[in-house]
């Protein structure tokens, strides 16, 4: 079976949802990863609020853009246009602390800013390399991370035979699904020690607290996001 969710398997998923099951189970029901199936979810509305129907279009689309080649980065540097090139260095430098602060490698930071300060959003690691003056090895550990976070994407340049690392204006949406992911992914694990330590026990009832403390802003964060998600892509009036 390929790692692509078909439209029943998605309808398959929906009837877990409704049923009350957890991930875990409406998982080993579609012979999938846990991850495949919470991600599915939580890209797609919630618990609350996932249609089988709309997630297999939301699909459809998201494999059309994937196939839309993107521009060429320009070798020019991001100070053109008319800006102030110290004013974009200054920029650069506090957008990277910013991120370091959040809680980012500093290398990372520097990569994620780099990407996100260049006009086209898209670089190779090559460019990268020499923009940042460090080496091919800190450039892959560092782009291997933001990809774990959904802070880039990769697209493969078939006409030079590389790949490229993207950014655009939803890294941070789907950054905060992923991360909502792994959010989904611990409650649902503090449930199981809930259980394994009994719901009257002080580690039990800690367990469940965490779990549904999890659960009910994920929801909350994740309805949020998606009433972004409309209003972005809605066509101008």
């Amino acid at each position: 079976m390929g790692d692509r969710l078909t439209q029943q398997d998605r309808r398959q998923i929906a009837e877990g949802l409704s049923e009350g099951l957890g991930y875990a189970e409406i998982a080993r029901r579609l012979g999938r990863p846990t991850s495949t199936v919470s991600r599915e979810v939580l890209r797609n509305g919630g618990q609350q609020d996932y249609r089988a129907d709309r997630a297999q279009q939301a699909a459809r689309q998201r494999a059309r853009r994937r196939r839309t080649p993107t521009p060429q980065a320009r070798r020019a540097p991001t100070a053109g246009h008319g800006r102030d090139p110290g004013a974009v260095r200054a920029f650069e430098e506090r957008i990277t602390q910013t991120l370091v602060q959040t809680g980012l490698p500093r290398m990372m930071a520097r990569v994620l800013t780099c990407l996100s300060t260049t006009d086209t959003g898209t670089l190779t690691a090559k460019e990268l390399s020499e923009r940042l003056q460090v080496s091919p090895a800190s450039i892959s550990t560092a782009i291997s991370y933001l990809e774990e976070q959904e802070l880039v994407r990769r697209e493969r340049d078939t006409r030079r035979r590389r790949d490229r690392y993207v950014v655009d204006e939803w890294i941070w949406y789907r950054s905060f699904l992923a991360s909502a992911q792994r959010n989904a992914m611990l409650a649902e694990t503090a449930l199981d020690g809930a259980r394994i330590f009994g719901p009257a026990t002080p580690v039990g009832l800690r367990m469940e607290t965490v779990a549904r403390f999890l659960q009910h802003t994920n929801e909350d964060m994740l309805q949020a996001a998606e009433r972004w998600r409309h209003l972005f892509t809605r066509p101008p009036s």
